[in-house]
């Protein structure tokens, strides 16, 4: 019975997280490739929502969906070669996360910062560079996990070491202590190192603009009040995924720290460390959407013009 429950759980959770992350994603991803077309443009920050919206939509369908097919009681998804791609798309991707939403602080705190000859010349040569940094992220996060094309494979009835991660789906066998701790100290000063950067650019930016507000204090015009700027909403969107981000990233990691804790990991345990390490992949897009100005007036004009293209169908259609 609490087999079951669990399940059913796990199952209403990722299939919530694919019906939501997919369209949202998409979304996301389409309306920034048509404003690139269109436009011939995007600002840095659109380009890396951009990149972000691609790197969730490739999380989701290497692990939510297939978390979701497991979740109905299909087993065996995976033969070997798919674990280990599966397993490296996801870990690349999910590394790519915490890279690409770092970038996005920082990104902000460039175009918050006051005009002083450094941050102009920082601002500029972010921008030129942003292909570079791009690449050089991916590049990290390539390097940490060459064992997942290597070690991965699928279940199956053969003996593994001590060292060994047991996924739902496949099996991730370090072989050696030290390719075990290796393995996990490269992820961890990724991860402490971004989101401890990504903290500390958020940090700057809400004194930025408390400091910002302080200055306007007393002012009445409403296009000098810091809450009705597009710099400070598009800072409020920002702020609010490193928020998310790290509100969950604090969620996994208390999760991880319990489960080593413990001599034997409960399944649910390892369900709900899956689901909230996946889960921003969901809400990062919503955010976005509400919330970006350029999606949402590109959107609202295709929307227009579906409209008027229909009104004028239907005209023609009744003479």
């Amino acid at each position: 019975m609490a087999l079951e429950q669990r399940l059913i759980f796990k199952a209403i959770g990722f299939f919530s997280l694919i019906a939501i992350g997919l369209p949202s994603n998409i979304i996301v991803l389409s309306t920034f490739i048509y404003i690139k077309v269109i436009e011939k443009k995007l600002l840095s920050s659109n380009s890396i929502l951009t990149m972000l919206a691609l790197v969730n939509l490739m999380v989701i369908f290497s692990k939510g969906i297939p978390q979701a097919i497991h979740s109905v009681g299909v087993r065996n998804i995976f033969n070997d070669t798919e674990c280990k791609i599966v397993s490296f798309m996801y870990r690349i991707c999910r590394g790519m996360t915490i890279c690409i939403t770092c970038l996005l602080s920082c990104n902000q705190c460039l175009i918050l910062a006051p005009p002083s000859k450094i941050w102009l010349y920082l601002k500029q040569r972010f921008s030129q560079n942003l292909p570079w940094i791009m690449l050089f992220l991916w590049s990290i996060n390539i390097a940490i996990y060459p064992s997942c094309l290597i070690h991965v494979r699928a279940i199956a009835n053969y003996t593994t070491s001590k060292y060994t991660l047991h996924l739902e789906f496949c099996k991730h066998d370090f072989m050696t202590f030290g390719s075990y701790v290796a393995n996990g100290i490269a992820i961890a000063l990724r991860d402490f190192f971004f989101v401890g950067t990504m903290v500390l650019a958020s940090c700057y930016i809400v004194f930025l603009l408390y400091k910002h507000g302080k200055q306007v204090q007393g002012i009445r015009s409403s296009d000098r009040i810091p809450g009705k700027t597009t710099e400070y909403k598009a800072t409020r969107s920002v702020l609010l995924l490193v928020t998310i981000y790290v509100t969950l990233f604090g969620i996994d990691s208390c999760i991880w720290i319990y489960t080593l804790t413990v001599s034997s990991v409960s399944p649910g345990i390892s369900d709900a460390r899956v689901f909230f390490g996946t889960l921003y992949s969901a809400l990062s897009p919503i955010v976005i959407i509400k919330t970006n100005k350029k999606i949402k007036a590109t959107l609202k004009c295709n929307i227009n013009k579906k409209l008027i293209e229909s009104t004028e169908t239907s005209t023609k259609n009744s003479r």
